[in-house]
Parts: structure tokens; C-alpha cells; sequence
């Protein structure tokens, strides 16, 4: 509960685009229901007229004459039976039971008055063709990608087509949509017996890939594994100084390389020392790649021949780290790392500080994999597993 509140709280902008576009998607066609408010006002006033034709009556003198005929006198023998006094505490118990569901009566009725006037103060707009092309051009824009949203849209369509939605409603049926497309994504990197278990991280320059794998680390370590790091952007010593600071904040030794070193040999070592060492986990970083540069993916695709010598079965798990500032080009990236490294699961990044968190319900329905965790900020504690509910209510706002 506690990353969902800080997810909630971070992914404002995110959060915000969809919900200040929803609302105006039905404010715009909205017709409040205010001929309802308008109907139940003749109804408060039809009840003093009902009260003034009970008074007439009442008032009315004209029948007075009525009592000259004494003989209305004559059954006043009638209250002989005066002995009969026990009817009278009933009598008396009688008034006073009326006027009691009178008083409960009244409130009922102005509580189910004020309960109409509240709900028809609450604008609806009627589900037709024009208001779903406008919540698709919504959903493009918020990253979800073209294919993705008609689905969505086609999917809240098909049991709701020609209905009267609130804002509130609607959003509900967005984040059931969301919900439903990441389940099936959902899933922690898995663990294996194996020693040591590789894990390559890769993607494209200031992704977030050494701030994960420290928090990573960390998280492992918190649970008992054995971790070494390994710095494999030999080319930036920066990127090294940095691993090193969060393996330290981890508690996990981190291996380095002279600067400009091959990495894929660095990565090679790094295995024999695991091995060595009885290490449940190798992380290996990357240097950050642009997908288009041809050279820097062969380099990537060099590491993972090298490491195959060692165990033919690794990397065991290719994690691709995406920014998720980065919208609909992170489509492109995962096409490309898959081809060259075998991505095994996505982490996403940065969605404390975006409009696109979007582009994370497109990667699920376009390759299915698997989305490991997700951060939402800097803090060693800022990344947590995914949980498609909790990341559906924060992306709508719900």
C-alpha cells in the first residue's frame, strides 16, 4: 500500500492527462440531469397544495348547519360506556405511534430528494461513435499506441454502447481495461537453482539501468542471495563510480575493469569469480546503447556469445530497462534488444515523472513480456514489483 500511495502521488502527470481528458470527454456531450431536479421541484410544491385542500376542508364552516340536528346530541349516550377507559391508553398509544413514523417519514423522503438532486448534479454523457473516437485519440496520446487503444475502447464499447456514463464510471471501465491487459504480464523475475544465475541488463543511455540494478541488488540480498555485481560500461568511468556507490549502498561487491577494457571479457571473469565465490547472482550492466547504433548492439551481441563459452545456458534473464519518458519509441527498442540480446522481461523506469506511462499497457499487448517491477523514483526502496491494479487505478486516476 504504501509504493501504491507513492506511486499514486508520483505518476500525477500521468494520471492527470487521462483524468483531466476524461472529464472533458463528458462534460462536453454531458447533459446533466437537471430536468430531474426541475421535476421533483412541482412535486415539493404539489405537497402544500395537497396541505391546503386538506385545510379547506377543514376549514370549511358552510357545513355547520349539519350539527342543528339535535339528534347528534342523542348518541353523546354514548360515551356511558365511559367504563371503558382501557381503549384509551390505546387510543392514546395510537396518536403517539402516528406521529412518530410521520417524523421518520419526512427525513426518508427529503433524504431520497437531496439523494436525486446529488446524483443528477453528476454529468453523464451517452457512449456513442463520437465519444469513443474521441477517448481513442485520448489513449494515443497518452502513449498507449493505435492498436491498443481501439481494442480498449472497442472492449468498454461492446457492453456499454449507448449507456449514459459518468466521469468516474468511465474511468472504473478504463482501469478493468488496463487492469486486464497487464495481468497476464505480471510476474517477478524468476529465480533458478542454478549457480551462478546471469542476469544481463541492457538499454539505451540514461534508461535507469545501474540505479535497477542497485535496487535490485538490494532487494535480493534483503532476501538472502548472494549477489556480485559486475561494471560492465567499461567506457564511462562515471557509470562505473556510480554502480559502485549503489553496490555499496546494497551491501554487494562490484567488479570492475580498467576504462576502455572489452566488456564482453570483463563479463567472462565476472562469471569465473561467481562461480568461485558460490554467488546466487550475477548482474552484469551495459553500457547504454541506442538502438540504432549497429556497432554498440554487436558489441552487445559479443558479451552474450562470450558468456555462452562459459554456460551455454546465459544470460539467464536479459532484463530491458525503458524510460518511460520515452513514449511510443520504446516500441522500437524492445523490437530491437529482443532480436540481438533475447530479452527475458521489462523493468520500466521513471514514471514519476511522465505523461506516457501509457506506453506500458502498449508493450504488454504487443509482446507480452514479462514486466518485472517498475520505479518511480531515486531512493533505494523506489522499486517494487508490478502490480497491474494498483498501476491501472494510478495511470486513471481512479
Amino acid at each position: 500500500m504504501a509504493f501504491f500511495k507513492k506511486l499514486r502521488d508520483r505518476m500525477f502527470k500521468s494520471s492527470s492527462k487521462l483524468d483531466e481528458g476524461i472529464e472533458a470527454i463528458v462534460s462536453e456531450g454531458s447533459e446533466p440531469a437537471a430536468d430531474m431536479v426541475a421535476e421533483e421541484q412541482p412535486v415539493r410544491e404539489e405537497t402544500p397544495i395537497v396541505d391546503s385542500t386538506a385545510n379547506v376542508e377543514v376549514s370549511v364552516p358552510e357545513p355547520e348547519p349539519e350539527p342543528e340536528p339535535e339528534p347528534e346530541p342523542e348518541p353523546e349516550p354514548e360515551p356511558e360506556p365511559e367504563p371503558e377507559p382501557e381503549p384509551e391508553p390505546v387510543a392514546a398509544s395510537t396518536p403517539a405511534a402516528a406521529p412518530q413514523p410521520g417524523k421518520e417519514a419526512s427525513p426518508g423522503l427529503l433524504g431520497r430528494l437531496v439523494g436525486r438532486r446529488a446524483a443528477a448534479s453528476v454529468p453523464r454523457r451517452e457512449l456513442d461513435d463520437d465519444m469513443l473516437e474521441q477517448l481513442e485519440e485520448l489513449l494515443i496520446t497518452s502513449d498507449m499506441g493505435v492498436d491498443t487503444a481501439l481494442r480498449v475502447t472497442a472492449n468498454i464499447a461492446r457492453d456499454h454502447f449507448g449507456k449514459r456514463l459518468s466521469t468516474g464510471e468511465l474511468k472504473e471501465l478504463l482501469a478493468g481495461e488496463v487492469t486486464r491487459i497487464m495481468d497476464t504480464v505480471a510476474r517477478p523475475m524468476p529465480l533458478y537453482p542454478k549457480k551462478p544465475q546471469v542476469v544481463l541488463v541492457v538499454g539505451v543511455n540514461g534508461s535507469g539501468k545501474t540505479t535497477t540494478i542497485g535496487k535490485l541488488a538490494s532487494q535480493f540480498r534483503a532476501a538472502g542471495k548472494k549477489v556480485v555485481i559486475a561494471a560492465g560500461d567499461t567506457f564511462r568511468a562515471a557509470a562505473v563510480e556510480q554502480l559502485q556507490v549503489w553496490g555499496d549502498r546494497a551491501g554487494v561487491p562490484v567488479m570492475t575493469a580498467p576504462e576502455g577494457s572489452d566488456p564482453a571479457s570483463l563479463a567472462f571473469d565476472a562469471m569465473v569469480r561467481a562461480e568461485e565465490e558460490g554467488a546466487d547472482l550475477l548482474m552484469i550492466d551495459t553500457a547504454g546503447r541506442l538502438q540504432n547504433r549497429q556497432d554498440l548492439m554487436e558489441e552487445l551481441a559479443k558479451i552474450v556469445r562470450v558468456i555462452r563459452k562459459k554456460d551455454p545456458d546465459a544470460p539467464h534473464n536479459t532484463l530491458l530497462v525503458l524510460d518511460a519518458t520515452t513514449g511510443q519509441n520504446a516500441v522500437n527498442q524492445v523490437e530491437t534488444f529482443q532480436k540481438l540480446a533475447d530479452v527475458s522481461g521489462l523493468v520500466m523506469t521513471k514514471l514519476d515523472g511522465t505523461a506516457r506511462g501509457g506506453v506500458l499497457v502498449a508493450l504488454a499487448d504487443k509482446f507480452g513480456l514479462p514486466i518485472h517491477a517498475i520505479g518511480v523514483g531515486e531512493q533505494i526502496d523506489d522499486l517494487s514489483p508490478f502490480d497491474p491494479e494498483d498501476f491501472a487505478r494510478a495511470l486513471t486516476g481512479t
